[in-house]
């Protein structure tokens, strides 16, 4: 069980307390903070976050399977989940959605966010 982020902040109840996640909730949580946070933005632990924000410095033909090796160190530390594929789809100049299909136990889950 964790605290629940939304937004970059922690979600507060009325009584003052703070709103949690478990399970299913609880991973994908955590798979999005390992993805948007910057891989060595956090000095004490460096194995932490992705590399999904330098993207644009890739060329266009290797864009994908660069988002894929990101994809894959950020959550290699996630036990029991495997990457069982990553789309990425050109929104705009410069924002893509990044899909990943997950597989978590034997359980299929997707995540899917708006990158730079």
């Amino acid at each position: 069980m964790e605290l629940k982020i939304r937004n970059g902040d922690y979600v507060a109840l009325e009584n003052g307390g703070m709103e949690t996640v478990d399970g299913s909730a609880e991973l994908i949580q955590r798979v999005l903070y390992r993805l948007t946070a910057r891989r060595e933005g956090f000095p004490f632990i460096p194995t932490l976050g992705s590399t999904l924000h330098q993207l644009g410095r890739v060329s266009a033909r290797e864009r994908t399977s660069a988002a894929e090796a990101a994809v894959r160190e950020a959550l290699r530390e996630e036990a029991d989940l495997d990457v069982a594929g990553v789309t990425l789809e050109n929104v705009a100049q410069g924002l893509y959605t990044l899909r990943i299909a997950l597989q978590y136990k034997g359980d299929p889950i997707e995540v899917a966010l708006t990158i730079q």
